[in-house]
């Protein structure tokens, strides 16, 4: 009886193993940079043809190789990387598996031509299929160049699998702006059918990202730098007005390994959550260091995955490393206010007397009542900010000057804001020096809510508010048991409920912030949100966007007048919120127009 089980052909399992990790050209050119880079490359340089289906080629001025390791490159699972197992506990090279060059040799027409720096001439090899056709000498500048032509010419079908020309040289582009920004201090050229496509010198991490998301998309990153014991998180994040419709641009780094983890992606949105719109995604490049033995990165041929020893720490880190910078919402034109230490001590003096002197005459001053405003056709509607006073009569001396009695000039953003007045009862108008500064107030109104009501959750429960009249709302059997499973939740965000038979629940209390607004229409909608869910720990992962729900029910909306004590103490609150600059969904919360842009649009400049 003849065997059933046998060994496969050397061939037969180097095309097995292409197709793990050779999918495209794309992916070849990345398998190639990775060496590389390992190999001290300073400077690379990537030519292709028909997005690389015809042609690909690529050249480094690395350490290079020897005739005898030339060739022992080109055999399954030959490295220099790691010796003994526990090799793999500490890696920090790019590559370390040994498949990439024996199987791209495997699907291809193949070249490589390497030199030592100490070797006086270098070592040319031919493969073909896998099979090699010839080793012979050759003269060339320390490093290594390899060519791949008719990539799976032996694969017509994994062939078919390619997209068009113009799709291979855009996975292409991609991988080079990725592996570059790991490297800013590499230099790289990539070309594609004698087309420049990228140019990139070396430089720094700022300069590098803006050659690959260009200088404009530069100016909205922000720099990210934290450590804890094990975990070392930099890099740059962009704010709320550079944000894509994918995740593309988002680049992560693991000891310089570009990586696409799930638990990286999700610590990223997480941070972001209430800042940048559902379903649009941020620029950032983030670099993680972490010692070898908590991540492990031979997970996948490919090594685009990694398992984390301690998930929840990494994280964590992350989340709390973009959170922190978000918070401050750097984006904001923060206007430097000297403090009155760094003023010359005859200008603090001046200052000083100054004031004293208006604090004086509002002592000695009587107040009118302000002018009501005036609605416009236009929909803008004016108040005369300042009181009508007057003259000052003889009373008896104020107090003497005690500096140390007058508060410092506000720093916070919004709180230095002239303000200008309001449009369409929707939009507080304000001047900061050269801009225009236009703000939603129900936006701005909803995240001071929404950052009391979360601050009232980490101390215990929100404050709520009993109903002298208890309502019962009528409920479709499934929301009621949705309500039985979430009944102590409920408690918790202040909404007392109790089931008062069949498909009736009273309604006992229910958060102040909501008490004057329409609390039931709020309550059916969590209720509505809840119902989708099976577990009760659901009840905590939606808690932000509860919160944010109650929120936006408990603040102003749509035209609302506002005077200006009530503008100023919503300003003073903004600068007391994080993630000022917007609202929990994540809309923006103020928009400034400078001074050059309304002069273009007047024909000025």
């Amino acid at each position: 009886m003849s065997n059933r089980i046998s060994i496969l052909p050397e061939n037969l399992t180097n095309k097995i193993a292409a197709g793990e990790v050779v999918e495209r050209p794309a992916s070849v050119i990345k398998e190639l940079i990775e060496n590389a880079l390992d190999a001290g490359a300073t400077e690379i340089s990537i030519e292709i043809s028909a997005g690389g289906k015809r042609r690909i080629s690529i050249t480094d001025n690395g350490y290079g190789m020897s005739r005898e390791d030339a060739l022992l490159s080109l055999e399954r699972h030959a490295t220099s990387k790691i010796r003994v197992d526990s090799d793999l506990e500490k890696i920090m090279t790019l590559g370390f598996r040994g498949e990439a060059l024996p199987s791209i040799a495997s699907v291809s027409r193949f070249t490589l031509t390497t030199r030592e720096a100490t070797s006086l001439e270098g070592t040319e090899i031919n493969v073909e299929g896998g099979r090699v056709r010839d080793v012979k000498t050759c003269g060339m500048a320390p490093g290594t160049s390899i060519s791949i032509e008719q990539i799976f010419y032996n694969l017509p079908a994994r062939l078919k699998f390619l997209k068009s020309t113009e799709t291979e040289t855009g996975h292409v582009a991609d991988v080079v702006a990725r592996m570059s920004v790991s490297r800013p201090e590499v230099a790289f050229t990539c070309t594609s059918d004698g087309r420049e496509l990228l140019r990139l010198q070396r430089s720094d991490l700022k300069r590098r990202l803006e050659q690959v998301v260009g200088r404009e998309s530069s100016l909205n990153m922000y720099a990210v730098k934290n450590e804890t014991e094990h975990i070392t998180v930099s890099g740059f994040i962009s704010g709320p007005a550079l944000v894509r419709s994918g995740p593309q641009t988002i680049y992560t780094y693991i000891n310089g390994r570009f990586i696409r983890d799930k638990v990286v992606q999700h610590a990223i949105m997480q941070a972001y959550r209430g800042v940048i719109d559902r379903g649009r995604y941020p620029v950032v490049a983030l670099f993680i260091e972490i010692p070898p033995g908590y991540v492990d990165v031979n997970v996948h041929p490919t090594k685009h995955e990694v398992r984390f020893r301690n998930q929840s720490a990494v994280h964590d880190t992350i989340q709390k490393s973009i959170e922190e910078v978000l918070r401050s919402s750097p984006w904001l034109s923060h206007h430097a206010v000297l403090s009155r230490e760094s003023l010359p001590t005859g200008q603090a003096y001046r200052e000083r007397i100054a004031a004293a002197a208006q604090v004086s005459l509002a002592a000695h001053s009587t107040s009118k009542s302000p002018t009501p405003p005036v609605q416009h056709r236009n929909g803008v509607s004016s108040r005369v900010m300042t009181n009508i006073t007057e003259p000052p009569t003889v009373k008896d001396p104020s107090p003497d000057f005690q500096p140390e009695s007058f508060q410092a000039v506000p720093s916070g953003y919004f709180s230095s804001l002239s303000v200008i007045g309001q449009f369409h009862c929707e939009y507080i108008v304000c001047q900061s020096e050269n801009d225009l500064v236009i703000i939603d107030q129900h936006a701005a109104s909803e995240r001071v809510a929404y950052q009391q009501l979360k601050q009232q959750c980490h101390n215990g429960t929100v404050e709520s508010q009993r109903l002298l009249f208890p309502e019962t709302v009528e409920l479709l059997f499934s929301e009621v048991a949705t309500v039985g499973r979430f009944i102590q939740d409920f408690a918790v965000i202040g909404f007392e409920l109790e089931p008062f038979g069949g498909t009736t629940v009273m309604v006992s209390a229910v958060p102040r912030l909501v008490a004057q607004s329409n609390a039931i229409v709020l309550l059916r909608d969590i209720i509505s949100d809840l119902e989708h869910f099976g577990a009760s720990g659901a009840f905590t992962d939606m808690l932000e966007s509860i919160l944010s729900r109650i929120a936006c029910h408990s603040v102003i909306r749509g035209t609302h007048l506002l005077d200006k004590k009530q503008i100023e103490e919503l300003l003073q609150q903004m600068d007391h919120t994080d993630f000022a600059a917007s609202c929990p969904h994540g809309r923006p919360v103020s928009h400034a127009v400078t001074l050059t842009e309304l002069q273009k649009i007047f024909k000025r400049t």
